[in-house]
């Protein structure tokens, strides 16, 4: 085994370091899967801001297929990672096994159910006459190709968490410029409108997918996949889904969010305050997604650290990675109050759309500086099998605080739709100092023994 992939060697920092920027250019390139798509959505001749709109309807759906991407990929990846810190590369090959049969059972299960259920979910959504066929002509093609996506996001994992970060990083570069080159064919050559974003993004998934199993299946990798670990075992199965039950409550209310976000907006604003929810929602995934590929990256060292025991280099690990989030989003805070119109503008140049943005934005975006509290102290937990914590936290800051104040606040003083973008800073400011400052309790004492 090479040394960059035994995290217990070296210094800690180069170690996240070396993982962090491969796994913060491959989300950045995924991150282009959706927002390309929006963003050439949003410069259609006709149409533009409800096809947007439409499309934006669908990020529930979208949301609990992650959720269950999240349940196998990210509850097995710690595990295994754990494993082969303690020397058991034979239990983390089984762990990864496992995870596969899973995301491709429940991959099949949720794309059968998702096209049974489509119309009277994107009802539900708060689809309207004039945004409804947007959301049904994407999500059904999308829906057909969710296995890709999920083999493609839960099995990536894998490969991160043995240390191959550059690997992981081209599984994402190969679908996502393949999606970036067929958006434009499909969308204006041939004239498909949204139809032809979802068919561009589901081709690019397959690619990836196919990159990911000839590398897991290849003698270059340290775990391979192979078909006698393809038997589900109840007791590791039990395993991987209490870990990744964080990650799938944290996807899975973030699918209740944009419901219950997208049905107040229709009730108070109407069809633009659901399309500005769209342009906000793609603005932060822009702007968190250093954070979530730092914290990302850190997960596979201290995980196998703690599986060897090395308790000081997890310390460091949780220091730097905490350190490293909130100095850049202090940064990205700063840059985003002081040129708010420009990232709308990447979405739509719908003036109206625009002058409602920006009041919302600014609301939206005002405890931003604390969320990496949250990611950090919620990657904490996972990268530790500390299950029953991450779950709490997953609930606390999304079903605890979010969704009753997004209900509770738009009725409160005349708010109204500004009360649906002012739940989302509290719960920052809540939910962020109450994760961390409890690992921070829980963790700390542990690893000091």
């Amino acid at each position: 085994m090479n040394n960059d992939n035994d995290f217990s060697k070296g210094s800690v920092l180069k170690a996240i370091l070396k993982l962090a920027s491969p796994m913060i250019l491959a989300q950045l390139v995924h991150l282009l899967y959706n927002i390309v798509d929006r963003v050439y959505i949003g410069m259609m001749p006709q149409n533009a801001t409800p096809a947007m709109t439409g499309i934006g309807l669908t990020l529930p759906i979208i949301s609990i297929i992650i959720a269950f991407t999240n349940l196998f990929g990210m509850g097995g990846a710690p595990l295994s990672a754990i494993a082969r810190g303690k020397g058991d590369n034979e239990e983390a090959e089984a762990i990864m096994g496992n995870s596969f049969v899973l995301l491709v059972i429940f991959g099949i299960i949720l794309t059968i159910l998702g096209l049974i259920f489509k119309n009277p979910l994107l009802g539900l959504f708060g689809a309207s006459n004039l945004t409804f066929p947007y959301a049904n002509e994407y999500i059904t093609i999308y829906l057909i190709g969710s296995i890709f996506v999920m083999i493609g996001l839960g099995m990536n994992s894998f490969i991160n968490a043995q240390g191959f970060g550059k690997i992981g990083m081209y599984t994402v570069v190969i679908g996502a410029v393949l999606n970036i080159i067929l958006d434009p064919i499909f969308i204006f050559v041939l004239d498909m409108g949204v139809k032809g974003a979802a068919l561009a993004t589901i081709i690019s998934q397959f690619a990836s997918s196919i990159w990911i199993m000839l590398f897991l299946c290849s003698k270059k990798t340290i775990l391979r996949l192979k078909i006698s670990n393809f038997k589900l075992q109840g007791h590791r199965v039990k395993r991987i889904v209490t870990l990744g039950f964080s990650g799938f409550i944290m996807a899975l209310t973030n699918s209740a969010v944009h419901i219950v976000n997208n049905t107040s907006l229709q009730f108070y604003g109407g069809d633009i305050f659901v399309g500005i929810m769209t342009v906000i929602n793609s603005i932060r995934e822009i702007i968190t997604l250093p954070v979530s590929g730092f914290t990302n990256a850190a997960q596979p060292v201290i995980s196998y650290n703690y599986g060897a025991q090395a308790y000081d280099r997890v310390r460091t690990s949780i220091k730097f990675m905490t350190v490293v989030c909130i100095v850049y989003t202090l940064l990205a805070w700063g840059i985003l109050n002081i040129f708010p119109e420009f990232f709308i503008k990447i979405f739509n140049r719908n003036p109206e759309l625009i002058e409602n943005a920006l009041p919302a934005l600014r609301i939206y975006f005002l405890g931003f500086f604390l969320m990496p509290l949250q990611f950090a102290g919620q990657s904490t937990f996972v990268a530790l099998g500390k299950s029953r914590q991450a779950i709490f936290f997953s609930l606390l800051r999304k079903v605890i605080i979010v969704i009753p104040l997004t209900i509770i606040l738009p009725k409160m003083f005349g708010l109204g739709t500004n009360g649906v973008f002012l739940a989302e800073p509290i719960s920052n400011f809540i939910g962020g100092i109450a994760c961390y400052t409890t690992m921070f309790l829980t963790v700390r004492p542990e690893l000091k023994k």
